[in-house]
Order: structure tokens, then sequence, then C-alpha cells
């Protein structure tokens, strides 16, 4: 019987490979805030570093591999891909750079991404120029593109200066290439991935699941985000990545 299943397993990948290999699950978690909460904005935009910490734990004791999207090909390559972002480019960020110091071994090598503003850094509470060269130095994390103001393009004209000019101004200060872009509000239309294919490599929203390559058109610009929430619990958590 044993003998049966391996080759009907087999046969199925002889005759379909693109199925079968399809159905990989890679999540893509998005976080803004990593702080307490002590009043101020939305409570569910914020994880706590503890909170955040025992998250990064879970993903390293589960075996998962933490990756940027200038290494999206090792998706087929590493065990249990998944990325980890944040938006809006918020100073306590830092936070969640100190707890992957933290972690960091031999064996497990977190890495993130940070979606800046580019016309926000060095306001307050944001991540500063001297910052963001720090971190991208670092090799942990990953400076990338939310826009130049953080508007909703689905209803602008001067798509040049917030996708073009904040990919310039952003890879101007980190020194490295700026090749995905977080949509503002996860909001995207047949003209907003068309403008932003000119630019970029990948576009990101906030549709709610776990990224499959299906061969959809335009795929790479259509990445699906998971939101982690203040309320999240460990069991949640370990339910969202391992769906």
């Amino acid at each position: 019987m044993k003998k049966i299943t391996v080759i009907y397993l087999c046969l199925l990948i002889l005759f379909f490979p693109s199925q079968i290999f399809a159905e990989r699950k890679v999540p893509i978690l998005i976080y803004h805030s990593i702080d307490e909460y002590k009043g101020n904005g939305t409570k569910d935009l914020y994880v706590t570093p503890e909170n955040f910490e025992k998250q990064m734990m879970y993903l390293r004791d589960q075996g998962y591999t933490l990756l940027t999207f200038d290494r999206w090909q090792d998706i087929s390559q590493v065990n249990k891909p998944i990325f980890i972002t944040f938006d809006d480019g918020y100073k306590n960020n830092l936070n969640a750079f100190e707890v992957f110091l933290k972690l960091k071994n031999e064996k497990f090598k977190p890495t993130g991404t940070i979606f800046v503003i580019s016309d926000f850094i060095g306001r307050p509470h944001r991540l500063t120029k001297s910052d963001l060269k720090m971190l991208t130095d670092s090799g942990i994390i990953s400076i990338q593109s939310h826009t130049a103001t953080h508007p909703d393009l689905t209803k602008i004209k001067n798509y040049e200066f917030e996708l073009k000019g904040s990919r310039d101004k952003i890879q101007q200060i980190t020194g490295k290439p700026v090749i995905a872009l977080a949509y503002p509000y996860g909001n995207f239309n047949d003209k907003v991935v068309s403008e932003t294919k000119k630019y970029y490599s990948f576009g990101l929203t906030t549709t709610p699941t776990s990224y499959t390559e299906i061969g959809l058109k335009d795929e790479l610009f259509l990445l699906p985000r998971i939101y982690v929430k203040y309320s999240t619990t460990i069991n949640e958590f370990a339910e969202l990545v391992d769906e």
C-alpha cells in the first residue's frame, strides 16, 4: 500500500507539477508600532515588544526562515519561508530590531522589512536618516517604500512623485535598492498596479491571507499580508502563520 502511495505521488508531481508546488503558502505579516500602547492612535496597530519577541521565538522554534524581498527567489529553497513587514516607519520599530538582535544566532537569522513614508523621515516618532542607514547596514532590516506622503493611490495623479520620488529618496539614504512598495491603506486598482510596475518589482496589499503562487497576472503586485494586532494571542499567531 505504501509503495502504491509513493508511485501515485510521483505521478502527480510528474504530470501536475505546478499544481503540486503551487500549494506552498508563504505568510507575509504586517505590523505597525512595536511598543506599549499608551492611549494614542489605534490600539490594534500596536504590538508590545514582549509579545513581538514571543512571536519571533515561535517562528524560530518552529523552523521558519525570515526573508526580505531581495531574497524572494529563496521562497522555494528554504524551510517555511515568511516575511515580517512594518508599515509607516515609526521610531518604535527599533524595538523590533532589538528583538531580532537578541534572538539572532547561527541557526536563526531574523530579518524584516520596514516600509517608510519618505517625506515623513525624521519627523517626531519616525525613523531618522541615520536610523535607516544603521538598520540597512546591519543586514537585518530592509528599507522599502510606503510612498512619499501616504495618499490613497487610487485617488491621485502624481504617481511619479509618490512612487519614483519616494524610491529615489530612500535609495539615496540607504544606498540599497528599493524594489517593493506597500500600498497605503492597502488600496490599489489596475492603474495603481500599472504605475507601480514602472518603478518596483513588488506591490503589497492588505488582503488578509498567505501568498500562494497561482500564476495570476501581476500577482507580485497583489501580494497579500496578514495583520498582527495588539490583541493577537500567541495561539492566534500560530494559527495565522500555520494556516
